[in-house]
């Protein structure tokens, strides 16, 4: 039998990873992980990575989104979906002079609302960005170095 799942909007947690970048921690369950990601124009967004045993979907709520989907940019505009499956490098960010809003789901879930509350104590100081690199396996996060992103969160600053 199904769990259902529901979260009231003023009930989640919202944390951030930087200023301007909202997490909404929606649900993190065994079938998917959920989250809002809320960009505000000029955050550099996420660096480069994948994921090994996730595919993760990007549905655009609002503004507009630039993503690295192996060496590829794309613009994702309101409405525009997009689904990265395991081990493709990505990355995402708002595209220039643009905000962006996103509904971000793993699938299968990764238990990951411990990581985004690991960036957020990095965020504020509270914690040491190595332990970023040193919770890669565990979250089944893999930064990427992508000169191609680097220039495209330049150029959209």
């Amino acid at each position: 039998m199904s769990e259902t799942t529901f979260v009231r909007a003023d009930a989640a947690e919202v944390v951030s990873d930087a200023p301007g970048s909202l997490i909404t921690l929606l649900a993190d369950t065994a079938g998917f992980t959920t989250n809002r990601a809320t960009l505000s124009r000029g955050v550099f967004g996420t660096p480069a990575h994948f994921h090994t045993r996730a595919t993760e979907l990007f549905f655009v709520l609002g503004g507009t989104l630039q993503v690295l989907v192996d060496d590829e940019l794309h613009s994702l505009e309101k409405g525009d979906f997009l689904a990265v499956p395991p081990t493709v490098p990505h990355a995402f960010g708002p595209q220039k002079d643009s905000d962006a809003d996103v509904l971000v789901v793993f699938t299968p879930g990764m238990d990951r609302f411990d990581y985004y509350r690991l960036l957020d104590r990095v965020a504020r100081g509270e914690a040491d960005p190595k332990e970023i690199a040193a919770s890669s396996a565990q979250y089944d996060n893999h930064y990427v170095d992508s000169p191609l992103w680097r220039q495209a969160r330049a150029d959209a600053a």
